[in-house]
């Protein structure tokens, strides 16, 4: 437990508000029924953005992505994260070491037999990944996230 307080900690030194409840159960500014998602997102991406899913490990092309950018939540096209804080991490998922400002929150997640502390949208709740204490300077954390909740735009 002391290290989800470090993370939120953590987290709260960049500005990324923690969440007692589950994303689910905010409010937020872009909220659609449950049908309105199934239909908008694919089979795949409904299940990690809403359901709080997790993709296979090495099963997206985004975390092999390397050109400049900025990764949007797929649910909502929220921006993200710059492309400059990616950094390949080992795990079979993208990672970053820091999200933009103001782009996401996290909340304290029991799942899986352990406590995390899961990463979702700001502005739609979707379930974006997970925060870790382990990863490079600047900031130590890595943000693991599931590429499938993910869009990549290159920089024009």
């Amino acid at each position: 437990m002391k290290m989800i307080g470090g993370l939120c900690a953590a987290a709260a030194a960049l500005g990324i508000p923690s969440k007692p409840a589950k994303a689910g159960e905010e409010h937020f500014e872009v909220t659609k029924s449950d049908d309105e998602w199934k239909k908008e997102l694919s089979p795949e991406a409904y299940n990690v953005l809403r359901q709080h899913g997790t993709e296979y490990p090495g099963s997206s092309p985004l975390d092999h992505e390397t050109h400049a950018g900025t990764y949007f939540c797929r649910a909502c096209e929220l921006a993200l994260f710059d492309s400059k804080t990616k950094f390949d991490s080992g795990t079979g998922w993208p990672s970053f070491y820091e999200p933009l400002p103001h782009a996401v929150e996290t909340s304290v997640d029991n799942s899986m037999f352990s406590t995390r502390t899961e990463v979702h949208c700001r502005r739609c709740g979707g379930h974006l990944g997970h925060v870790f204490d382990d990863g490079p300077q600047p900031t130590g954390l890595r943000f693991c996230m599931n590429g499938v909740a993910l869009d990549f735009k290159t920089k024009a």
